[in-house]
C-alpha cells in the first residue's frame, strides 16, 4: 500500500509522513495500534443482514462481523476458543448475502483472551482497489437496511433546559434567526420555520414549505437549530392552519450539542486537494469544500473516491482563493449515503501543519464572521474609537495618559493578526469607521484574555436592521477564536458591571452558573489600584524580602488552592507545576515579545509570611497595562502586615524593567495596608472566569440577547 500526495519534495515528503496519526491507513500498524482503529462502521444485523468472516478458508466461518473497514475487521466469534497469537498473515474471507470477497490478506490484533467471547481483530494489509470497493459496497448495503452507523461518530451531548424565561429567550432567538426545524411524527418529516413566537399567548407559530403539507394529529417530536445546539420539543397539542402549525411554548427543552466549533458555508471556490491514503492509484483527488470551521469542513465527492469514516489522509492541501493554501491534516468522520445528484458529502475532522496555522486561523476567523475584521491596518481609526468611546477615561484615567503607549499599541497591531496563537484583535468596520471592537491574547498557559472592548456611542451606522448585530458578531469572532488552540481551556475578563449589557452578559451568566452549582464558571468583584514604580513607601521593614524557594512555591500554591477555587487557580497558573509560568514565558519570547513571572516571599526571622506574584507583559498588548499586574497572598494569619514590604521590592523590580508603575489586584476586602502601600484607587471590576466547555453555551446566551432586541419577529 502507498498514500498520500507523491513528494515532489523532500520538504513535502517529511510533512506527509512527520506524524504517527500520518502513518495509519498508510502502512500496516504494530497489532497494540490497529487494535485501536475505530475507522469503518459499526454493524448489527442479523440473518441475511449479517457479514459474516471466515479465515484460512472460505467456509471456516469466524463469526458475525461486528465493525468493518478496509482496514479493520471486527468479529463476534462463534467458537469460544480463537487462537489469536498467530502473528503472520493469513487469508480472510468475507460474505454476505451469497457474496464472497476474498482471499484478504490479514493478520490477527491481540485482544484479551481471558474475556469469554471477546471480540477478534484482524487487520487487512494490502486490499486492493477493487477489494476497497466490495467491501465498501457491503457497507453502503448495510447501511440502506439501517444496521450500520460510523464507528467514528460522537454521540450528542444532551441536558434539560425548564427555566421559563430561559426557553422564552431561546425561542426568541431562534424566531429572530429564521433557524430551520423539523417535526418527526411516526415516520413523516415536515420540514418548518418558526416563523413567530406570540409572546401574549405563548404559541409557537411554525411555517412548511410543503406544497401539501401533512401535520397529521399530536403528538410531535420537533428539533429546531439554535446558534450552536439542536433543540428539541414535545408538543403534545397543536392546531394547524393551512401551511402553518401552532404549538404551546413547551415547559421543558432538550438541548443537543452538535458541534464544539461553529460551521458556516466555505466561500465559493475553495477545494481540497488529495490522494486517498490506500489507493494513490487512484490520482489526484480535487473536491469543493462545502462548509467549515476551525477543526473541521465537508466537502462534495463522488461514491468512487472510496472514502469511509475514520481514514486518515495525511496531507490535504485547501485551495482558499487568490493562489493561497493551506496544508492540513484530517480524519474522514462522515459520509453520506448517494445523493440525488450522484454525489456523497464527506466531513472531516482537520488539523492544520504547524507552518499554515495562523494562515488558516485568519481564514476560517474571516469566514465565520466576514463583517469582522482584524484591527491592523486601522490604528489611527480604532484611536479615534477609544477617544469617542469614553474608553479612555474609565476608571478615572484621561486620553493623554495613553499617548505614551500609542506607538507601542500601533506596533502590535501590526504584529498580532501575525500571530494568531497569542492575539485576536477584532473591530466591525463602516462606511464612517470602526463601529465597536473586543480583543482576546493569551497570557497564561490554558487561558485567554478578553479586554479592550468598545462601541462608538449614538445611534448604529444606516442600514443596519439588527441592533445588536455588532457586538455578536465580535463575540462570535473574539470567543470563537480560542476554539483554534488546542491548550484552551478558561476565559478570564474583567468587567464593568456598570455598564447593564456587560452585567447581564457576563456577570449575570456567570453567577448562573455558581447558582447552580457549576464549577465551570467564578465571578467576583476586585478591585484594581494602581501603584506608582518610583513611590517608595519609605517605611523600614522588618522583613526581609526574596525570590521563592522551591518549598516556599508549594506553600503558596497550597494556600491559593485553599482560598480559591479551582477555576482561579487553573486559569490564571497558579499550581505548583506552571507558577513560574516558563512554557508561556518561552512562547511569548519566541515571537518576540515580553511575558514574566516572579514570585516574591516576604520572611520574618526566616518564616514566610507573604507571597507577591508579579508579572510582565509586551507594552502595547493593552492599553491598562492589565498583563503588568500583582497580586498578593497572606501565607500566615497576620501575613497582610508584610505587604507593604513586598510592593516596595515589586516596585523595584517593574523600575528595573522600564515599567513607571503597575496594577495591584486586590480581591481581599482590604484595610489598613491598602493605605500603608501608597496604593492609588482605581475601578472595582468583575474578575469574571469560564471554562472553555461553556463558551459554546455562553456564545448561545449572547446570540439571544443581541437576536432578542431585533423583537420584530415576536407579538
Amino acid at each position: 500500500m502507498d498514500g498520500g500526495i507523491p513528494a515532489s519534495s523532500k520538504f513535502r515528503h517529511a510533512i506527509e509522513f512527520g506524524s504517527g496519526d500520518a502513518l495509519r491507513n498508510v502502512i500496516p500498524l504494530p497489532p497494540a495500534e490497529a487494535a485501536l482503529d475505530d475507522s469503518g462502521y459499526s454493524l448489527h444485523g442479523t440473518g441475511p443482514a449479517a457479514i459474516t468472516c471466515a479465515v484460512g478458508r472460505p467456509d471456516a466461518v469466524l463469526g458475525d462481523v461486528t465493525r468493518l473497514s478496509p482496514t479493520v475487521v471486527w468479529v463476534a466469534p462463534r467458537q469460544p476458543l480463537v487462537d489469536t497469537t498467530e502473528s503472520r498473515t493469513f487469508p480472510v474471507y468475507l460474505a454476505c448475502n451469497g457474496t464472497t470477497i476474498g482471499p484478504l490478506n490479514g493478520a490477527f490484533i491481540r485482544t484479551d483472551m481471558d474475556v469469554p467471547n471477546a471480540p477478534v481483530g484482524l487487520q487487512l494489509v494490502g486490499v486492493t482497489l477493487e477489494q476497497g470497493r466490495q467491501i465498501l459496497g457491503f457497507l453502503s448495503d448495510a447501511l440502506r437496511q439501517g444496521v450500520a452507523v460510523p464507528a467514528a461518530s460522537a454521540l450528542p451531548v444532551q441536558d434539560t433546559i425548564v427555566d421559563p424565561e430561559r426557553i422564552r429567550s431561546i425561542f426568541t432567538a431562534i424566531c429572530a434567526a429564521g433557524n430551520k426545524g423539523v417535526l418527526r411524527r411516526q415516520g413523516r418529516v415536515v420540514r418548518m420555520v418558526l416563523e413567530r413566537f406570540h409572546a401574549a399567548t405563548g404559541q409557537l407559530e411554525w411555517r412548511t414549505e410543503d406544497a401539501t403539507p401533512d401535520f397529521g394529529e399530536p403528538s410531535y417530536d420537533i428539533d429546531v437549530i439554535g446558534y450552536n445546539s439542536a433543540y428539541r420539543l414535545r408538543a403534545e397539542a397543536g392546531r394547524s392552519e393551512g401551511d402553518r402549525l401552532f404549538t404551546a411554548l413547551p415547559a421543558q427543552l432538550f438541548r443537543i450539542r452538535h458541534r464544539w466549533h461553529r460551521r458556516v458555508p466555505a466561500p465559493e471556490g475553495v477545494h481540497a486537494r488529495f490522494h486517498h491514503p490506500l489507493w494513490r492509484e487512484q490520482g489526484l483527488l480535487r473536491r469543493e469544500v462545502l462548509d467549515l470551521s476551525f477543526s473541521g469542513l465537508c466537502m462534495r465527492c463522488q461514491p468512487q473516491d472510496l472514502l469511509f469514516p475514520g481514514l486518515l489522509p495525511p496531507l490535504i492541501e485547501l485551495e482558499l482563493g487568490d493562489g493561497q493554501r493551506v496544508s492540513v491534516r484530517g480524519e474522514i468522520r462522515y459520509v453520506s449515503s448517494v445523493r440525488q445528484d450522484g454525489t456523497v458529502l464527506c466531513g472531516l475532522s482537520v488539523l492544520p501543519y504547524s507552518s499554515d496555522e495562523a494562515r488558516w486561523v485568519r481564514f476560517v476567523s474571516q469566514t465565520l464572521s466576514p463583517a469582522t475584521r482584524t484591527s491592523e491596518g486601522l490604528v489611527d481609526e480604532l484611536w479615534d474609537l477609544f477617544n469617542r468611546s469614553g474608553f479612555f477615561s474609565l476608571g478615572g484615567s484621561t486620553p493623554a495618559e495613553f499617548e505614551e503607549l500609542k506607538q507601542n499599541f500601533a506596533s502590535l497591531a501590526k504584529r498580532a493578526a501575525e500571530v494568531p496563537q497569542l492575539f485576536c484583535n477584532a473591530v466591525w468596520p463602516s462606511e464612517r469607521g470602526i463601529e465597536a471592537t473586543l480583543s482576546f491574547t493569551k497570557p497564561y498557559r490554558h487561558a485567554w484574555l478578553g479586554h479592550q472592548v468598545a462601541k462608538r456611542p449614538g445611534k448604529p451606522p444606516e442600514g443596519l436592521k439588527e441592533a445588536g448585530a455588532i457586538m455578536r458578531d465580535l463575540y462570535l469572532r473574539t470567543f470563537e477564536h480560542p476554539q483554534s488552540d488546542p491548550d484552551f481551556h478558561w476565559v478570564v475578563a474583567y468587567v464593568e458591571a456598570l455598564n447593564p449589557w456587560i452585567n447581564k452578559a457576563h456577570v449575570k451568566y456567570a453567577q448562573r452558573q455558581m447558582e447552580a452549582g457549576s464549577s465551570l464558571a467564578f465571578t467576583r468583584k476586585i478591585q484594581k489600584m494602581k501603584a506608582f514604580s518610583h513611590e517608595l513607601t519609605g517605611r523600614v521593614h522588618p522583613y526581609s524580602v526574596g525570590p521563592a524557594t522551591a518549598g516556599e512555591l508549594s506553600l503558596l500554591a497550597a494556600t491559593v488552592a485553599q482560598q480559591f477555587p479551582e477555576c482561579y487557580v487553573q486559569s490564571l497558573d497558579l499550581t505548583r507545576d506552571r507558577l513560574d509560568m516558563g512554557p508561556v514565558t518561552a512562547k511569548w519570547k519566541s515571537f518576540g515579545m515580553e511575558r514574566e513571572r516572579t514570585v516574591l516571599v516576604a520572611r520574618r526571622d526566616g518564616v514566610p509570611c507573604a507571597a507577591a506574584v508579579l508579572e510582565l507583559g509586551q507594552l502595547g498588548a493593552n492599553l491598562f497595562r492589565l498583563l503588568d499586574n500583582t497580586r498578593l497572598f497572606s501565607l500566615l494569619g497576620d501575613g497582610t502586615r508584610a505587604y507593604s514590604a513586598l510592593l516596595d521590592a515589586a516596585r523595584r523590580w517593574y523600575a528595573a524593567r522600564n515599567r513607571p508603575s503597575f496594577l495591584y489586584l486586590r480581591e481581599d476586602e482590604g484595610g489598613d495596608y491598602v493605605q500603608e502601600c501608597g496604593l492609588h484607587d482605581g475601578p472595582d471590576p468583575y474578575l469574571w472566569i469560564i471554562s472553555s466547555k461553556l463558551v459554546p453555551d455562553f456564545l448561545e446566551h449572547i446570540s439571544e440577547l443581541t437576536i432578542g432586541r431585533r423583537g420584530a419577529h415576536s407579538r
